[in-house]
This record gives C-alpha cells, structure tokens and sequence, in this order.
C-alpha cells in the first residue's frame, strides 16, 4: 500500500528531481572539459539530450496530475458551475484519449526502433530508450488524466446530491 501511494503521489517529482540533477551536473562536466580542459566527452551532450526529453514527457504527465497544463478559458466565464464543470469533463476525456491514441501509437514506432536495432551515435545505445519517453510519458499522463476524470465526476456527483 506504501508502496502505491509513493506511486500515486510522488514518482514524477522525485523522477524530475533527480533527472535535473542529473542533467545540471553532467552539463557542467561537459563545460568544465571544453573550457579548462580543451576536451570535450563525446556521449554528454547526446545522454543530456536524451534526459532532457524524458523530463519533457514525465512533466507533462506532471503537469497533467497537478492540473497545470495551460488552458484557454474564454467559454468558461460565460457558463455556469455545472456547465463549468461538465465542459472540464468533456476535455478531459478528449485529452486522455488522445494521450492513450499518442501513447499506443509511439509505443509501436519505439517497438519498431528496437526491432530494428538502430543505436544512438555517440552512446551506441538503442535509440528505442530515447524514443520511449513518449509511450511511458503519454501512458502515465493518460493515468493521470483519468484520476483527474474520476475525481471531477464525483465532485459533479457530490455537488448534485
């Protein structure tokens, strides 16, 4: 049970966290060998790159979790609470079935870089790594967006009671 609300509650920040610490210290590395050392490492910038559009994905699913994601409001002033609350329904199913439709459809173009056994450049590492920060990003997004979806609904159902 632990275990499931570390799930629920804390994964993407402690990922994010980690991921920027990660990320700052292997630039300033790459930095520190170019400009004193006169030398740069051939892997940091692509393993950087690579970090970067991972955090790119989780935030998003981040974001999603934390209703974050920028919103045009302009309808919503002119509706009422249950209108409100009825037109967040609708998006919020439309967003997490185009986030499943995104997380199905880069999860099999991430199975087809691994079958194909393509390797990044520098790392020599399979790109399908890179390549499925967008499935696990869409998936876990998706996840969260269908939480947001439940709560939402029964809030609509507690306020009708």
């Amino acid at each position: 049970m632990k275990i499931l609300k570390f799930l629920n509650d804390k994964l993407e920040e402690y990922f994010l966290i980690g991921t920027l610490v990660v990320n700052l210290i292997l630039i300033f590395i790459q930095v520190v060998m170019r400009y004193v050392f006169k030398s740069s490492l051939t892997w940091s910038e692509e393993l950087a790159r690579y970090i970067f559009l991972w955090q790119i994905w989780v935030g998003a699913a981040y974001a999603a979790k934390e209703s974050q994601h920028l919103r045009i409001e302009v309808f919503k002033k002119h509706l009422s609470d249950r209108g409100k609350d009825i037109l967040d329904i609708i998006v919020i199913m439309i967003w997490a079935a185009f986030s499943i439709f995104l997380a199905t459809k880069s999860g099999q173009l991430t199975g087809i870089l691994f079958s194909r056994g393509q390797l990044s450049p520098a790392m020599r590492i399979p790109m399908g790594y890179a390549y499925a920060s967008v499935p696990v990003g869409c998936g876990l997004m998706a996840f969260r967006l269908l939480q947001n979806l439940y709560k939402k609904i029964a809030d609509l159902n507690r306020k009708e009671a």
